[in-house]
């Protein structure tokens, strides 16, 4: 059940109403209600995902409350294992599901001559099963380290975990900040309604009209790149770039704003990533909750930036190419986060990583010349890096980047179709517009403010008319990771 679909609308409007008119008294019953309706919503692809994501809940759940008893008796070495356990069973489905077959090919390309008669296995990539697995470890690892309390509340902790706004392509919530709203019940709030329907509206423009009107430019470059002019491989080049952030960043509003009609309240996952000064301020405004996810259980559990140089660039290279690998079962994906540890060392070394802590132009209305150059350098970079993301092989990505940087760049860009190369710039422009006006906001449609009625209405009927103009049905390119 996709967001951008007329059954997941219909699915929404029973869901809330049912929510708030039938099961408004208790909170076990709501919480009940919730996982019911998040399988359903799960299971709307393949009803045996639903046996590993209970598995998992119930594997998180279990090892929560074992290690709490553990801490309770003061037996430190038994926390320690429980916790370990619990990171073995997960990780163990996770690799089992989305690396086992990368790794048996590669091993048997290294030593049986490319034989793998009889080592694959014919397995579905569960959706969303990177997602939910580091929200199930993020749960137990906190318990371990006793910043959490171990809940006994099944229905709340499976709803945290099946959470379906999020379940599928995050926010990765931790249970510090989501598992706790479980425990309380709700009251409606019609402000906090009424802007995650702005939310829902936005996600839904980004992705409709900016992403999948970028995947046709981006798919044809991308496709056919041998014989395109430099000048067609940069266009393919930034229409990804812009599909991947409408894409996955629609996603993210849609389930945040989602979240807020039923009450709840998810992290911020993205914070106009694309008007970054640096690439340290790119990563800290990219993808946040996996972000944050690998520098609080790995880079800083390895040591940070507080040992020495030589451990400082192993610590940066450990969490972007883990984040590259997390992405999925190829040497692309590692090549990408490779390449941003590259980008981002010198940074870390000069102390520049966290140089820019607020908004560009925060007390103007105009960015700099300066702040300009600085923009403009950090999304090239940018953009070379998803060429490596996008490319199918290695191969590919080395011939696509080295094709965008002859001279044929001068030529008239050939190989998309015209009419969506400039339907694609004007829902881009928009977009950027839009964010760098709501640059301070937590997202573009927080119009609230706005004192002419007619006005906000007149930008809503603008976007749904604009909806109804959009390529159909398309999936969301992180459902795969």
């Amino acid at each position: 059940m996709l967001f951008n679909s007329i059954e997941f609308a219909v699915f929404l409007i029973v869901v809330f109403l049912l929510y708030w008119l039938a099961f408004n008294q208790r909170v076990r019953v709501r919480n009940l209600f919730i996982i019911a309706v998040s399988y359903l919503f799960y299971g709307w692809w393949d009803w045996r995902f639903l046996l590993l994501i209970a598995f998992t809940s119930l594997c998180s759940y279990l090892t929560g409350i074992a290690i709490g008893r553990a801490w309770q008796e003061d037996r430190r070495p038994r926390a320690r294992f429980f916790c370990g356990l619990n990171i073995l069973i997960n990780l163990g489905i996770l690799c089992l599901f989305k690396y086992y077959n990368f790794f048996v090919t590669q091993f048997a390309a290294q030593f049986l001559d490319g034989d793998t008669s009889g080592m694959l296995v014919k397995l579905i990539l569960p959706v969303g099963i990177s997602f939910y697995t580091f929200q199930a470890l993020s749960y137990s690892i906190d318990v371990y380290r006793r910043k959490l309390e171990p809940t006994r509340d099944i229905t709340a902790f499976f709803a945290y975990i099946a959470f379906f706004p999020q379940l599928v392509a995050g926010p990765i919530e931790r249970a510090t900040n989501l598992l706790p709203q479980f425990y309380k019940l709700h009251r409606f709030d019609y402000d906090a309604a009424v802007d995650g329907a702005r939310r829902i509206l936005w996600g839904l423009f980004k992705k409709v009209l900016v992403a999948d009107n970028c995947a046709a430019v981006a798919n044809s470059v991308f496709e056919n790149y041998h014989n395109l002019p430099a000048s067609s491989l940069w266009i393919g080049a930034i229409a990804f770039s812009f599909q991947i952030y409408g894409d996955f960043s629609g996603y993210s509003d849609i389930a945040i704003g989602t979240a807020r009609l039923f009450g709840y309240n998810l992290m911020q996952n993205f914070r106009i990533p694309y008007f970054s000064r640096n690439i340290g301020e790119f990563w800290k405004r990219w993808h946040i909750s996996l972000n944050t996810w690998f520098v609080d259980y790995l880079y800083i559990p390895l040591g940070g930036s507080r040992v020495s140089r030589p451990k400082v660039v192993r610590n940066t290279f450990a969490i972007f190419l883990v984040s590259g690998l997390w992405h999925g079962a190829n040497w692309t994906f590692l090549a990408w986060g490779g390449y941003h540890a590259l980008l981002f060392v010198p940074l870390i070394l000069l102390g520049r990583n966290r140089k820019y802590k607020g908004v560009v132009a925060e007390d103007s209305r105009f960015p700099t010349f300066r702040e300009m150059r600085a923009m403009a350098v950090t999304f090239f970079l940018v953009v070379v890096g998803w060429v490596l993301f996008r490319a199918q092989t290695i191969t590919d990505a080395w011939q696509y980047i080295e094709g965008m940087f002859r001279a044929s760049l001068l030529k008239k860009p050939v190989g998309m179709v015209e009419h969506d190369m400039w339907v694609s710039l004007a829902m881009i422009v928009v977009m950027l517009a839009v964010e760098w006006i709501q640059r301070r906001k937590e997202h573009g449609l927080a119009i609230e403010k706005i004192r002419q009625p007619w006005i906000r209405w007149a930008i809503y009927y603008a976007i749904i008319f604009g909806l109804g103009f959009g390529r159909g049905v398309e999936t969301f390119i992180y459902f795969q990771f």
